[in-house]
């Protein structure tokens, strides 16, 4: 035998363990954003008109149950106004979409529209499909 083979192993090699960890972490990264578009909803059609919207607006989601989202956060009438008069006063003009599930009552959709206008919210957008 030589003298090399009696030699223990006192240390592990970790690299290939956080490379492995560092890859999954990325993965995981971009799936979460990929997943952070809102809430999905079936659109109603309308016509190919330009759309508003960008990184500085918020997306209001009605979907078919009645509920109501301020980007993707569940929230109520009331503290959808409060919020959007917190980024009002932050932010003065910013384009607000409202995105109402095809089947949705029509009357939730006007109470968010309602809202949007008692915070004196001018950039409103519906969101549509585009027509087939």
């Amino acid at each position: 035998m030589d003298a090399g083979d009696d030699k223990s192993y006192d240390d592990i090699n970790v690299t290939p363990m956080v490379d492995l960890y560092l890859v999954l972490l990325l993965i995981f990264i971009i799936m979460t954003t990929a997943g952070v578009q809102g809430t999905k909803v079936d659109l109603p059609k309308g016509s190919k008109a330009p759309a508003i919207g960008g990184p500085k607006s918020k997306a209001i989601t009605v979907n078919n149950e009645g509920k109501v989202f301020l980007d993707t956060v569940p929230v109520s009438l009331e503290e959808l106004e409060a919020k959007l008069n917190a980024h009002k006063a932050q932010v003065p003009e910013f384009p607000v979409v409202v995105r109402g599930d095809g089947a949705t009552q029509y009357q939730m959709v006007m109470s968010v529209l309602d809202v949007i206008g008692r915070c004196g919210i001018t950039e409103i957008g519906l969101a549509t499909q585009a027509p087939k």
